[in-house]
């Protein structure tokens, strides 16, 4: 398994996921979104995943006037924008080689191991 976990270490969830995997002796790679987002590769794998930008952006987020524009951009222009400003992502994404999940999900990851 090659487990990558991209969140901040704020989130309640994301620290959630890390001790969920650390619990499991499962090695995974933490990825602070603040501090090095996720390069465009990395974004479209995973909304191929969970269905999309809906998949992946977080409608409570705190930076609402962001969320609101991504909703009502074009779908030319959304993948741009939410690239830009990936604080409005779902925390955890959690991924395995071409498998991801968008918040905490350890039904789905128990699959995984």
């Amino acid at each position: 398994m090659n487990i990558q976990i991209f969140g901040t270490k704020k989130s309640f969830d994301t620290k959630k996921a890390q001790r969920y995997f650390k619990e499991r002796r499962i090695k995974f790679q933490f990825i602070d979104l603040k501090e090095k987002g996720m390069s465009k590769g990395e974004l479209e794998s995973v909304m191929r995943c969970v269905g999309g930008i809906d998949g992946v952006l977080d409608r409570d987020a705190k930076d609402q006037d962001t969320v609101a524009l991504i909703t009502y951009l074009a779908e030319s222009q959304k993948f741009e924008k939410l690239l830009e400003n990936q604080q409005v992502l779902r925390e955890p994404i959690v991924r395995n080689g071409r498998q991801a999940t968008v918040g905490y999900q350890p039904d789905v990851w128990k699959g995984w191991e």
